[in-house]
């Protein structure tokens, strides 16, 4: 009996050792692709290339149909990269999946309202995931140079599915404000990270 505990508790230890490991080396590869292709709002001015679409990430929009904190911030942060000339199309992408529920239309009102032309922006209705967005902006659209927008915390997964994707992916990070919440954020981005990871590394969709 001594004998067989010992084993589970060295079982137990190695799984866990190697969780540990996995998680290390999957920030490691996430963060280290993906790092030197990201601006932070504050330095908008340094960016200085062209691409052939701004793709903006959805988020919560409330019960009367506006967009959350986190949702303006990507938006204006679209709208600054729009006016400053960097893409000639904004994509909007995010979830449209019921009659009481609509990111993408409260994305849109948005951004027409804060004069981009509406011929500049394009709808992706089933952006319901980041690796979805990427997936419909790259290889459905082919898109070959983007620039993502959304916050920093959510932006080195979305650069690295897409330079996993094969296209030339910069992200800009819209982080105008702080967010509540942001801790119960970051463990869900840990595990959505992982399997974006594996979906992208091994070609699933």
């Amino acid at each position: 009996m001594k004998k067989y505990m010992i084993a589970i508790c060295l079982t137990l230890a190695i799984l866990m050792l190697i969780f540990v490991l996995f998680t290390v080396l999957n920030r490691l590869v996430v963060y280290g692709a993906s790092k030197a292709d990201i601006t932070k709002c504050a330095e908008e001015d340094s960016i200085d290339k062209k691409y052939e679409a701004i793709v903006v990430l959805g988020a919560g929009v409330r019960p009367d149909g506006t967009p959350s904190h986190m949702l303006e911030d990507r938006l204006k942060g679209a709208v600054a990269l729009y006016k400053k000339g960097v893409a000639k199309a904004v994509v909007l992408s995010g979830d449209n999946s019921g009659e009481d529920y609509d990111e993408v239309s409260a994305m849109e009102r948005y951004c027409l309202t804060a004069g981009i032309p509406k011929e500049a922006i394009i709808r992706d209705d089933i952006g319901f995931s980041t690796y979805e967005t990427m997936y419909n902006a790259i290889v459905a659209s082919g898109y070959r140079r983007i620039i993502v927008v959304t916050q920093e915390y959510h932006l080195y997964r979305a650069v690295y599915t897409g330079i996993r994707m094969g296209a030339e992916v910069d992200g800009y990070a819209s982080d105008y404000r702080t967010y509540r919440g942001q801790s119960l954020r970051d463990i869900r981005e840990y595990f959505a990270r992982v399997k974006d990871f594996f979906a992208v590394n091994l070609s699933l969709r």
